[in-house]
């Protein structure tokens, strides 16, 4: 055999033993690296079914996953005693991690009593379908409210809009929406208000007739409207009510005054003298 041919595979198979040295300790140790730092993880509480707003946890409604450490969310438990007997402000999913942000403190109460923040109410009306939008008043959806009666001192009926942008908290007994976007037949309505809103709701109700009327709930925006009366529904222009007021006092006559008359002037007067004798004598007819 050629000792030329015999070198030049000596030398390959040579440089395919390096190569091939070289590349089992490479993937060996990069290997090997991985395996030496094992991946911390953490225990989490999630849903172990869908938790609804207004429901109180119970232990049979969670579970326990294992994630990496550095994936625990904020906010996260990782014990259930910690979130048993807390109620849902939030609606949460299936597996979803709980979080302190989706829970109401322990002992606050089931039902709407949670979600209501500190310093507001929550008021009840009633409604027909008509004056619900026919039906499409829907939990988290805001509302103005008009209210129709009849003005004091008056038979004239007027409507006018007297709160702006409520949230709906519930509508009968659902304090969540349909899940397919239905609507919700319902006698009754609870808005979210301030605690002169809910005074002003709770006069109307009892005075007049409410009208609740949907709105964008990206628009903030407070209108001031007039209001509107039966004479204008018409085409005419509303008079002003008449307002009772006390009778004006009758005008005292001013004293009649009389001027002073000037006494006649004295008749002429001559004086005449004679001798020792001065004597005064008046000059003209006399009275």
């Amino acid at each position: 055999m050629d000792r030329r041919f015999l070198t030049v595979l000596a030398v390959s198979l040579i440089f395919a033993l390096i190569v091939s040295t070289i590349f089992y300790k490479v993937t060996s140790g990069s290997g090997g690296a991985k395996s030496s730092q094992p991946t911390d993880v953490k225990d989490v509480v999630v849903a172990a079914k869908p938790l609804s707003v207004g429901l109180t946890i119970k232990a049979t409604d969670l579970r326990v996953a294992k994630i990496p450490a550095e994936q625990f969310p904020k906010g996260g438990f990782s014990n259930i005693n910690e979130v048993v007997d807390r109620p849902v402000v939030s609606n949460i999913l299936l597996d979803e991690p709980i979080n302190e942000g989706r829970l109401a403190a322990r002992g606050s109460g089931a039902g709407l009593a949670p979600i209501i923040p500190v310093g507001m109410r929550a008021v009840t009306v009633r409604v027909t379908d008509v004056a619900g939008v026919a039906g499409f008043v829907l939990p988290g959806l805001r509302v103005d409210v008009l209210v129709t009666g009849r003005l004091p001192n008056s038979d004239a009926s007027m409507t006018a809009t007297v709160l702006q942008n409520l949230l709906v908290l519930s509508a009968g007994q659902t304090i969540q929406p349909d899940g397919r976007g239905q609507a919700i037949n319902t006698p009754t309505v609870t808005l979210l208000a301030t605690p002169e809103q809910a005074e002003t709701l709770t006069l109307a109700g009892n005075q007049g007739s409410i009208q609740l009327v949907l709105r964008n709930g990206s628009d903030q925006t407070i209108e001031k409207t007039p209001g509107r009366g039966m004479a204008e529904l018409f085409g005419g222009r509303s008079k002003p009510v008449p307002v009772a007021s006390a009778p004006k006092p009758r005008p005292q006559p001013k004293p009649v005054v009389v001027a002073p008359v000037a006494p006649p002037p004295p008749p002429p007067e001559v004086v005449v003298i004679r001798g020792n004798t001065r004597t005064v004598e008046r000059v003209g007819p006399t009275n």
